[in-house]
């Protein structure tokens, strides 16, 4: 949802055409997060009776590639010209507050002469009073968005302060009066060369490429509110405004430098592997090549004093298509290998043993719980609505799974013997992060599943658990589904390790995860009568899917697929509450997809199949390879998977679900990665 980039490059010579280009690029990198509309900013000609360039903005409505040409169209900037030091900043916008538009998109700016200027993530929620407030003060707004008033805001401040503030400082002033969530990049003409960035809710991470080595791993963090020492490993430094001790720098003094802020790490790996990921109400300022860390003032004494530089792991070829279609096809046909990468190092198939290195200081704590809460939204709903019934089989306790909104909505009870699990592909979802904190307010233990080292609930959480899913791109959640799903089950297994009566059971589902990966390569094979199949669906109006069991929360997800991408209406059914009304739907035109396999619900999903057939109703049925029931049936429309044990078949079930909606919204000629209206990380409530 929106993404940010900026790029600062310090006594490093690049011709201007070079900057707009990385700035391009970093936004194509973000295009997946979700937008509409796009803008940069950068540096102009010299303007001898004002401070610093000209700041030139560039916003067009519309996709990255029309921006491209858009900025290939100007005829006024010298694109040849080399820059030795310069900021720019990009942005990709999702509507909140205002149509689509150039004049909405960001940056954003404080006058005409654009003396500040603004890119922003996330929901002013303040914006009425401040705007009213500066309205009264004589500023004109132009757009109607939220974020106008922060370059206002910035430039109101800093006409009428006496003291002379650095940059940050006024940054500071400003994100003390703004409520809700942001993450901000912020530009001006009075600091040229300066860039300063601030997150309250939405992320953001600074990348650093130098040819010399840097001066620390290690970044301060400066309190405006607390001047005394803290501890730094065996040293102690004072936390003051000494450029010696409190700045990100290389060795030797005015070394070239270059600064990369974005809202992904997949902006920046094709520039720098090195990162540093903020916190809520970091301020990151750079200043003459050097970059500071600053916040207001301390929090709770266990409050971590300093930033570290973090190596990614990932690589420019995850986030690239390759021989595929689209990012979300890639996604589907990558899941062999991705949940072998979440079981990796964890499953001794051998000893059926099972170990989550991210939660065993904890383990005594969690088998000691009153009750397990999963809380997630959408995709990762389902993943812990799909586990839930084999989790409270091996760990013998009350398992709850929560809609994060509604969750918070109801201000729901939360014990300090609750263990509060957290599901979120990116770990940046922004309902999901308000439950975190309710939670953690309340004293229970908090527990992260997430894809994204370094997210915000990777980081607030005591414990946790990385699904490794890799990268995952398109905004359909696919391979991440999958690997939630794995990793819950794996939990399930440690969790359960003492238990002497479940040990048959959980060798089962041990072997049965062994052989996971190769069976998900049979429901691959599937994908060419898929394709016939979403031919023969192309013109329908609706898609009811049908299910219970291990694969009701299964039917769940594949509705929500065919909704994201296909933008058919489609909806998830428990199969028992067919006769409570959704069986008034049925009829010969009704396309219904079952999911009837060979677990404890067998004998009531084929009993829900006859009753469909039975109103005329045109079954779609998802089965194993080996029943010989379903085929008595005489059933036109059958998709075969691999027979495994029952508590794993909503993996294999979901993939022709998944295919299916790829296939539907292809042929409908959708964009399948970037859906529209819908945004791949959820920032803001």
């Amino acid at each position: 949802m929106c993404g940010i980039f900026a790029y600062l490059n310090f006594l490093l010579p690049k011709e201007r055409k070079l900057i707009v280009q990385i700035l391009v690029e970093g936004l194509r990198r973000l295009e997946y997060r979700g937008y509409d509309s796009a803008g940069i900013a950068v540096d102009g000609a010299v303007d001898e009776s004002k401070p610093g360039r000209q700041i030139r903005l560039l916003k067009q409505r519309g996709k990255v590639q029309a921006l491209n040409d858009l900025i290939d169209a100007v005829t006024d900037l010298e694109f040849d010209e080399k820059l030795t030091t310069h900021v720019g900043i990009a942005h990709t916008r999702w509507a909140t507050h205002g149509e689509p538009s150039p004049i909405n998109s960001h940056p954003q700016r404080s006058d005409v002469e654009n003396e500040f200027v603004v890119i922003h993530n996330g929901i002013i929620t303040n914006y009425k009073v401040l705007k009213q407030f500066l309205q009264n003060k004589g500023y004109t707004f132009e757009s109607e968005t939220d974020t106008e008033v922060i370059p206002k805001l910035l430039k109101y401040i800093h006409d009428t302060t006496e003291e002379k503030l650095e940059f940050w400082q006024l940054v500071e002033r400003v994100t003390l009066q703004l409520e809700g969530a942001f993450a901000l990049a912020v530009k001006s003409r009075r600091f040229p060369g300066g860039l300063v960035c601030t997150r309250r809710g939405s992320p953001l991470l600074v990348g650093v490429r130098s040819s010399n080595e840097m001066s620390t791993d290690k970044v301060p963090v400066v309190f405006s509110c607390d001047k005394d020492k803290i501890k730094l490993g065996d040293e102690h430094i004072q936390v003051g405004r000494h450029p010696g001790i409190t700045t990100y720098t290389p060795e030797g003094k005015q070394t070239p430098i270059e600064y990369f802020f974005a809202s992904d790490p997949s902006a920046v790996i094709e520039h720098t592997n090195r990162v540093i990921y903020l916190e809520d109400d970091d301020i990151a300022a750079v200043t003459d090549g050097c970059l500071s860390i600053h916040r207001h003032e301390r929090g709770d004494e266990d409050e971590n004093v300093v930033r570290s530089v973090h190596t990614l792991k990932m690589e420019l070829q995850q986030i690239m298509k390759g021989n595929f279609d689209a990012f979300m096809q890639k996604e589907i046909f990558e899941q062999p290998e991705s949940v072998v990468n979440t079981m990796r190092g964890r499953v001794n198939f051998a000893e059926n043993k099972v170990t989550l290195g991210g939660l065993v200081s904890h383990l005594s704590e969690i088998r000691r719980s009153r009750r397990l809460i999963f809380i997630a939204c959408g995709t990762s709903y389902h993943s812990a609505m799909a586990t839930r019934q084999l989790l409270e089989e091996l760990t013998e306790l009350p398992v709850m799974v929560e809609l994060a909104s509604d969750f918070l909505d109801r201000s729901t009870p939360i014990f300090r013997d609750d263990v509060c699990f957290f599901v979120s592909q990116s770990g940046e979802t922004a309902d999901t992060l308000m439950a975190l904190r309710y939670c953690k307010s309340r004293g229970a233990l908090t527990v992260g599943v997430t894809n994204t080292v370094g997210s915000s609930i990777s980081r607030m959480t005591q414990c946790g658990i990385h699904i490794n899913a890799g990268p995952e791109i398109g905004v359909a959640s696919t391979k991440a589904y999958t690997s939630q799903f794995v990793s819950l089950v794996l939990f399930g297994l440690m969790i359960s390790e003492d238990r002497v009566s479940l040990q048959p059971r959980r060798q089962a589902i041990i072997q049965g995860l062994k052989a996971l990966p190769d069976l998900i390569k049979g429901v691959l094979n599937l994908d060419s009568t898929i394709k016939t199949l979403s031919d023969e669906l192309l013109n329908e109006k609706s898609l009811l899917l049908m299910g219970r069991g291990y694969n009701f929360a299964t039917c769940l997800e594949g509705a929500l697929k065919v909704k994201e991408v296909a933008y058919m209406h489609s909806e998830g059914i428990m199969a028992g509450e067919l006769k409570h009304g959704p069986l008034a739907l049925v009829d010969s035109n009704m396309p219904v997809l079952m999911i009837c396999v060979r677990d404890g619900t067998y004998i009531k999903c084929q009993n829900a199949l006859q009753q469909v057939m039975a109103r005329a109703g045109r079954p779609i049925v998802i089965c194993q390879d080996d029943d010989e029931e379903i085929s008595k049936l005489n059933i036109g429309r059958q998709l075969r998977i691999p027979s495994c044990v029952d508590c794993l078949t909503g993996i294999l079930a979901v993939i022709p679900l998944q295919l299916l909606s790829f296939h539907l919204a292809r042929a409908r000629g959708y964009d399948v990665d970037c859906p529209r209206n819908l945004a791949k990380s959820v920032t803001v409530e």
